[in-house]
Parts: structure tokens; sequence; C-alpha cells
């Protein structure tokens, strides 16, 4: 049945992509450049003007009423050149072009009999938005190197209306991550991308957290668009290398900082472009690598076979090993390393084609406060990450063009201590303890992940400019995933047997060491609880079409997109009996049986207008309806199906789980109000329905489990101020967001949890733990070729944490909901600031320095539910009473440095440009 399921899937793929490929469609990699040539003296309309752009094949002829369009140009700043007989030419200078954006030229053209006098003008640095029908977000490469940032992520957190990673109040699994217009997204997990660019790669983002347009899928709040860079006719390269250390006096918080250590984190890049064969085949290469110890530390007075006893209340019966060499040891250091090749042609006229290749390699080591005095114990989680990707671009006239892209990404993700679940490294359970000191004196992390997921993307894309008022556009979409995962727990061979809990004396140099010689890693098959292994091939493919009509003073944005989502796996028919693990001969309607889920399907309908007011103001509004599946381990977790013994103690994926769905309304006003200086206004309000939540099942022998299901509600409401001002090399810009975000769950496990807990359910709306009512950055910058630097503040007005009483307390009676008081604001300071010097024609240096936090604020992540702050607690005498070990007091616990954000860091690099 699966195959000939496929069989069909396939057919179906293959008859829409020959129907589409006779359709035009449109890419998301591209932008317009359109306008109007006309006398100077008379404003009569000049037929025929000749506009080129230099440096490229594309051109355009004004037709009769003087207007022109030019298709197809990839994101940068060109220079339009425009020609008619009689008229002096004109050079329009930096007339910079972003993704799916139309860029304006007014072209004023002086009659003259003199032949050769040319006439250059530059066009503005803001133009008017004519055709913003939402809210969306251009950065050029220019703007990226100038502020101080490590990554896009850095960049994308600075728009309006993105909150701590939230896009307009949404969950973090609600946004789409694209490179070159291909959907990068992590799918299991739902949250972030499987594949990382630099910024030193990136040729334009786009950051849309409005209503976007039918040819965007698969997210509820938001879309990250970057275009990468291509190689050039002449060579270029660079070398970067960069150090960076704290400075700080708050060294009793982040113990193990040192002012002298200035190797404390390191930053290397190279960059190389240019031509492989002069005016047809070019190439780029880019290579980081960045080893960063980061700001906290732990210390190793245990090793991992160390065993410690403090559960008697007589010290004298306490006994404690401590091996370890008590140096510090950085807890949340990251290991990242990031490769970027791409090759470009254009062989033939019209017609060209792209290959690149992308490669992440990354640990990301975690703090965790247990295990401070043990930081051998922790599982570390990495991956390795690769994506390549083809793309065909063919201008067909110039008014029409397809884009066929093609993409592999080959994503694995780890989190163990040692990649072999049966390695022999590996200890007995019995050295992990806690019990008094409240720290890991020895022991391990036991759970051990492994997980690859393959997609495979086949995207169809081309626009037709049928006339100066209708650019039409269709597409297809088609992605295979494979998800391979394993996540175990390692358990010991000889559990639940008599030798397991035998010890052995021994010593070493004279010291006693307590030692369980009955230990071997075992871990269990898929058909008990300790495993879940899931290996499923989920598929989907999309269809939209959409017409973007321009007139004078008004454009509107009119589509409707199709999905389709088939996940491709068996579930059971009697959820509380969905293995089988119990018997009943008697009661066929109690037992399960296993059939394929149904195929998910949608249809979103999206409408965008904007009208301009005058000549230095849009106004906009948009609607849309969007719908997302929910991350991967929503449909597939459990794949046994087997439930715990214990309640609340399993959590099934459920294949039948539909589609979650937002209905967001936006109004919207961009004005000039002097030359170079714009507001951008926006106002927004979402409704989202049938969010990822889980429901109670008790099965016939009354073990309560969670299964996900669609029945949580949201909703978000808020206001987007964007504000830009550049007057020669200064610069200004200003992003602020008003948000107001509920709900009836934080999260999908919350309504389990709290009945795990024996808590009341939720009977209201609640704020979310990102509902930030107030975000704010300023950037300020001077910059020159020769020097430059910027300065960007933050404000943040703090989130919701749930307060609780202590026990002794009235309140303690009184049922709370859940985010009910609100975290300290948090703001700081970033600087970045360089000089250029040119020692050649061909070799220029660059110093840099940048400044993170640069008044050394300590702003807090996290705080404690009973005081509302960071690195406090209510100490009763009981607590400090029942705290017994011989190395550390009760103060220790509550002392978390991860409660706080990093220290001042100060970086310090050198670079060579040639």
């Amino acid at each position: 049945m699966g195959n000939f399921k496929n069989k069909n899937i396939l057919a179906g793929f293959l008859i829409l992509f020959v129907i589409l490929v006779t359709i035009p469609t449109f890419g998301q990699t591209t932008g317009k450049i359109s306008g109007k040539v006309f006398d100077q003296k008379t404003g009569d309309p000049l037929p025929g003007t000749n506009v080129i752009v230099e440096g490229t094949s594309y051109g355009a002829a004004a037709d009769e009423s003087g207007d022109f369009y030019i298709i197809n140009l990839s994101p940068g700043v060109y220079t339009v050149k425009v020609q008619m007989i009689g008229y002096k030419p004109i050079i329009v200078q930096n007339v910079r072009v972003s993704i799916n954006r139309t860029e304006y030229l007014e072209i004023k053209m002086e009659s003259t009999v003199i032949e050769g006098e040319t006439v250059i003008v530059t066009a503005r640095k803001i133009s008017v938005r004519k055709d913003q029908t939402s809210t969306v977000k251009n950065v050029s490469s220019d703007e990226i190197e100038m502020l101080p940032i490590e990554s896009i992520s850095d960049v994308v957190s600075m728009q309006a209306g993105v909150v701590r990673g939230h896009f307009r109040g949404g969950r973090r699994t609600e946004v789409s991550y694209m490179i070159d217009g291909i959907p990068v997204d992590e799918s299991f997990g739902g949250e972030g991308r499987s594949v990382d660019l630099e910024p030193e790669t990136i040729q334009d983002l786009e950051v849309i957290t409005g209503t976007f347009n039918a040819e965007y899928g698969k997210a509820m709040s938001g879309i990250v668009n970057v275009v990468t860079k291509i190689g050039s006719n002449e060579f270029h390269g660079s070398a970067y290398a960069a150090l960076a250390n704290y400075f700080t006096p708050n060294t009793d918080i982040f113990s193990g900082l040192k002012s002298s250590e200035i190797t404390r984190n390191q930053d290397y890049k190279i960059n190389l472009n240019g031509p492989i064969l002069k005016n047809k085949l070019y190439f780029l290469m880019n290579y980081r690598y960045q080893d960063n110890k980061n700001h906290l530390n732990g210390i190793r007075r245990f090793n991992v076979d160390d065993f410690s006893y403090f559960m008697a209340d007589d010290p004298a019966m306490w006994y404690s090993e401590y091996n370890g060499d008590s140096t510090y040891v950085p807890m949340n250091r990251n290991i990242n390393k990031s490769f970027m090749g791409k090759l470009s042609t254009d062989l033939f006229r019209n017609f060209k084609i792209s290959a690149m290749f992308t490669l992440n390699k990354d640990e990301w080591h975690q703090y965790d406060h247990m295990y401070k005095y043990n930081p051998d114990g922790r599982a570390i989680p990495q991956r390795l990450s690769k994506m390549y990707a083809f793309n065909i671009n063919h201008m067909l006239s110039n008014s029409l063009f397809y884009e066929l892209k093609f993409s592999y990404v080959d994503n694995y993700y780890g989190n163990y201590v040692f990649k072999n679940p049966l390695d022999s490294s590996y200890v007995h359970d019995a050295y992990s303890q806690s019990d008094g000191p409240g720290f890991y004196t020895g022991g391990q992390d036991k759970f051990h992940t492994e997980r690859t997921m393959i997609d495979k993307n086949a995207k169809l894309d081309v626009t037709w400019q049928i006339n100066k008022h209708h650019s039409f556009k269709t597409g297809f979409h088609y992605t295979g995933h494979i998800i391979d995962s394993k996540v175990m727990e390692i358990r010991n061979e000889y559990a639940d047997k008599e030798e397991e809990g035998i010890i052995e004396y021994i010593f070493i140099d004279g010291n006693l060491k307590i030692t369980f010689p009955y230990y071997e890693p075992i871990v269990k098959h898929d058909t008990t609880i300790y495993s879940d292994i899931i290996y499923v091939e989920p598929i989907e493919y999309a269809a939209y079409f959409q017409d973007k009509m321009e007139f004078d003073n008004m454009v509107i944005n009119l589509g409707i997109r199709y999905d389709y989502f088939d996940p491709n796996k068996r579930y059971p028919s009697q959820w509380r009996n969905p293995a089988n693990q119990m018997r009943f001969p008697d009661n066929p309607e109690k037992v399960s049986n296993y059939v394929y889920a149904k195929p998910k399907t949608q249809i979103s309908p999206r409408f965008g207008l904007s009208y301009q007011l005058g000549n230095a103001a849009v106004l906009h509004f948009s609607y849309g309806h969007f719908f997302q599946m929910p991350p991967g381990y929503a449909l597939y977790s459990g794949n046994s199906y087997r439930i715990s013994p214990t309640d609340y103690d399993t959590i099934l994926g459920n294949p039948t789980i539909n589609a979650q769905k937002t209905v967001t309304y936006e109004i919207g006003l961009w004005q000039e109000l002097v030359s170079d200086m714009d507001l951008d206004v926006a106002l927004f309000y979402r409704d989202i329905y049938d969010l990822l939540s889980t429901k109670i099942v008790s099965t016939y022998n009354q073990t309560e489990y969670g299964l996900y299901t669609n029945k949580d509600y949201g909703n978000a409401r808020g206001l987007e101020i964007k504000y830009k001002w550049n007057y020669h090399n200064l610069s200004l810009n200003l992003n602020y967001t008003l948000q107001y975000t509920r709900g009836n769950a934080d999260n999908p496990q919350q309504t389990f949890t709290r009945a795990g807990d024996s808590m009341d359910p939720i009977s209201q709306m609640i704020p979310m733990s990102w509902d930030q009512r107030h975000t704010l950055n300023v950037t300020a910058g001077y910059n020159t070729a020769k020097y430059g630097a910027t300065l960007t503040g933050y404000y943040n007005s703090g989130t919701p944490y749930t307060w609780s009483p202590v026990g002794t307390s009235i309140l303690f009676r009184v049922n709370l909901t859940p985010n009910n008081s609100w975290q300290p604001e948090q703001y700081n300071f970033d600087f970045n600031g360089y000089y250029n010097l040119n020692i050649s024609k061909k070799f220029r240096t660059k110093l840099t320095l940048t400044v993170y936090n640069l008044f050394d604020r300590l702003n807090e992540n996290w705080v404690n539910n009973r005081t509302g702050r960071a690195y406090t607690a209510i100490v009763r005498d009981t607590d400090l009473a029942s705290h017994r070990s011989n190395f550390n007091d009760f103060y220790d616990i509550i002392h978390n440095p991860g409660m706080y954000a990093a220290p001042r860091l100060v970086k310090i690099g050198f670079g060579i440009d040639f």
C-alpha cells in the first residue's frame, strides 16, 4: 500500500511539474527596477528610451507612456544608464535592489545638441516603498558589516517585531528560514535552522514579520530569507583573526575569568572570490573557525568515577572521593567550523547556473549548574550539517524568467557523552550522587541522542511581467524528508540483578577507592520504554498563484497557496491501548490496529494592499491565513507506542495531528519625514488556532499519559516602529516593538505537566513567557571608507515568570496562574569600530575593536521564582540544616552564574584585504 501511495504522489508531482513549466512563476531571490522617463521641461513621456543596468545583460526600452521595468535582478547596488537621442545621457548611481522589492526611478531628461555630455545623479538612499504591502525589513551586506554582531541571528533579533527569538508573539517554532529561497528549517525540533551562513557570505537579508505573500509557506509568524553573494570578475580575498576576553569586576559571580587570558575566545576567517573563466565562471569561498570558551566555568573537583556519600546526618559517616585536578573548565564553550563554497556561471546569455556547498560542524557545551564540580559528566550537543544546492536562472525574455532549484541537506545532531553508547568509559550509575551538596559528585548523563535529518528539495519559481501593471506569479515546491532518530537511555546489563549493588574497596597510592565492578553499558530495544527509534520518510509539496498589481498610487498583492503533507506513518486505532500491552481476546474494540495517517491539506488566501499618499507616504493593509504542521517530534515521538507503567511519564507523537493556523491582520504607514529620513509604523493582530498541545489519555489499566494534539489557542497584538536616518557618513536606526501576547498554555507540554503535578488546569488566558512589553534597540554610526564606529543600545522591559510563595505563606494555598509576575528590565550597549590602512594598491589592512556589553551591565536572564531576582532565594533554617557537604554551602546552589547574561567582552581583530 505504501509503495502504491508513493507512486501516486510521485505521479502527481510530475504532472504538476510539467504544468508549471508552462506557467509563469516567481522566485524569492531577485528584485526589480521600474520607473518612468520624461522630458524635464515639458513632462512628456519619452518612449523608446534605452535603460541599461551596467555590468549586466539586463535592460529595457520605455513604452509609449515612458514606463519601463527590468526584472530578475540579484540583490545589490547597480548603476543604471539612460540614453535617448537628442537628450543628455543620464547615469544613476547607487541604485539598490532588494529581494522581492521594486526600486522606482523617475528619470528627468534634458534635451541637448551637444554630444558626449552626461548627467550623473545618485539614487536616493531612502526610496518610496510604494510596493510594500506588509512589514518587510531588508538589510544589505554593507549594513551588516557595520553592526556589532557575530551572526545572522544577531541581525534578525534586532528587527522590530522580533522579541527574544519570537516573531510577533508566536512560538519559536513558527518561523521559516531560507537560503536563496530554499527552506533550511530544522524540521524535527522545529526551532532554528539546519544550515548557518556567516555574515560575510550574505548579499541581502529579508526579514518578514508581517503577513507574507503566497509564495511563502511552512510558517505562521515570520520568514527569514538570505541571498548569498557570488564571485566577481576580479580576484578578491581577505583573512581575519580576532582574540577576545572578558573584563569584569564580577569575578565572584563569573569565577575563573582572568583578564590576562587574551586567547579565551578565538575567531579566524578567510574569504576568497574571483573568476575562474573571465566573464563566464566565478567562485566564492568562505571559511570560519571559532573556539569560544565563553564566560561560565566549572571546577573539576570530581572525576566521573568518584564516589561520595553525604546522606547521613552525622558528618562522621560522610565519605567523599575528589580525585579531580581542581582546574577551571569552560562549561558553555562553543567550537564552530563553517565553510561555504559557491560556483556561478554565465556561460550562456540570460542563462545562469550556480552550485553551492555548505558545511557546519559545531559543539555547543551547555552550562549545567548541577555539574559545576563534575563538568566531564555532561552530554555535549553537536551538529554536522551539509547542504548541496543547484540553481538555474533562465531569462526567457525581458518580461519572463524562471528559477529551478534543487537542494540536499544532510543534518546530523548528537547529544551524548560518548558517540558509542556502549563505550567502556561509561561508569556505574551509583557514582551519580547529589544528595547533600546539591551537585553531582560523580557520574555521567546517560541519555544518548543521535538524529539524522535529510531534506530533498525541488523548487520551480518563474515570474511573468505581463505588463507594467501585472506581475503574475505561481510556483511549486516539493520536499522529501528522511528522519532517522535514536533516543536511548544507557542502561546497566546487571540492572535489577543481585550483582548490581556489589561494592569493591581498593587502595590507590594509599587512598581508599570504592568501585562498582558489575557495570556494562547496554541499550534496550525499541520495544521497551528505554529507547525510541524512529525512521520515517514524510513528504510535502505546495503550489501557489499570485498577482502583483502595480498602479500609479496603489499596489495590490493577491494570492492563494495550497499545501500538502503526508506523515507516512501508521498509528494505533485505539489510543487507550496503543501498543497492545494489554490483551483483550474477547474485546477486539480495545485492541489497536495500525493504519496510515491521512495526508493533510490546507488552502491559504493572502491579500495585501498599499496606497501612496502624496510623494512621501505609503499606507498598507494586509490579511492572510497561514498554516504550519507541528514539528516532527509531535508526530513521531514514541515510535513503538509503548506506555510507561508510571503515570505522566510518557508523551506520544500523533501522526493524525492537524496543521496549526494563524489569521493575521496588519495596517501600516511608511512616511519619509525629510530627505534621507523615514519612519515605518505597523499595527498587527493575530489569532492562533489549533496550536500544538498535549491531551491526557487514560489507558484501560488507568495509566495516564500524554498525546500531542491541537488544543491550544493564543493571540498577539502590537505595534512596530522602525526609524531610519542617513546624513552623509552618519546613520541612525531605531527598532521598537510594543507587544501583548496571550494564550492558554506557555508550551505544548504545559497542560500535561500541570496535571502530572496535581495542579488545576489553566482556565483563563495568561501572558506567554516571552510577553515582553517593550523591546527597543538604537544604532548610531559614523562610517567612512577609512574608519568608522557604530554603537548599539538595547532595552528590554522584562518577561513574565511564575512567582511562587513559600510553603509557610497563606498565599501558598491560592491557585496562582503561571506567568503572574515580571522579571527586571535589561539594557546594554555594544560597540564596533574599525580602521583601514592601505599598504599598497592591492593590499589593505583592517583593525577592528568590538565590545559587547560595553558598560558591563549585570542583566538577569532568569530569576528565582520566589524572590524575582537572580542569585537570591528565601533561605530558611531548615534549608541550611538539611545541607550536607564538606566542600560547599547551601548558597552555592542558589548562586548560579547562568542566571546572568555575559559580562563585558572585548574583541580585537586584525585583517588583510587583497
